[in-house]
């Protein structure tokens, strides 16, 4: 399944860095939020897009947004790489990659770096790009910062 800006963001369960079952609509609920994939913790390109969203938390926070990691690692390294890097948000273990199948994130040979903006409970944005680890923030940012008419003539 392939989904489209303009789709109902699909729920899903999976194990917090904290260990703990949870449910995507209950963290997000139907407000805004930043679902991003990513290939593998403390890699370079994974931290720059990680601590890249840690420096805009503020500015994601007074947007009402939501930031959520998930890549295959497990929990505690999760955990370990949230610790280390002092990651305000999120993460989530995808072992299984049963989330990214549901978001169609899936690559070739490495999992993709894929970002969902979600406004409302529905995809506003879908950016994938694995060299522009950083970028992800910005167009997330610029996102949620159009008028919602704008958004909608995109």
């Amino acid at each position: 399944m392939e989904l489209k800006i303009g789709d109902i963001a699909p729920d899903f369960e999976g194990i917090s860095d904290t260990g703990e079952n949870v449910r995507f609509s209950e963290m997000a609920g139907k407000g805004n939020a930043v679902l991003y994939f990513y290939p593998k913790d403390e890699t370079p390109g994974c931290t720059a897009e990680a601590c890249a969203f840690r420096d805009e938390w503020d500015d994601f926070e007074k947007m009402n947004a939501k930031v959520i990691g998930v890549s295959s690692d497990s929990p505690e390294s999760h955990r370990k790489f949230k610790e280390h890097r002092r990651l305000p948000f999120t993460l989530i273990s995808d072992p299984g990659q049963k989330i990214r199948e549901l978001y169609g994130a899936r690559g070739r040979f490495i999992p993709p770096r894929i970002s969902f903006v979600i406004i409302d409970g529905k995809i506003a944005n879908i950016y994938n790009s694995q060299m522009n680890a950083t970028n992800h923030v910005k167009i997330a940012k610029e996102i949620f910062s159009k008028p919602q008419k704008e958004r909608e003539t995109q």
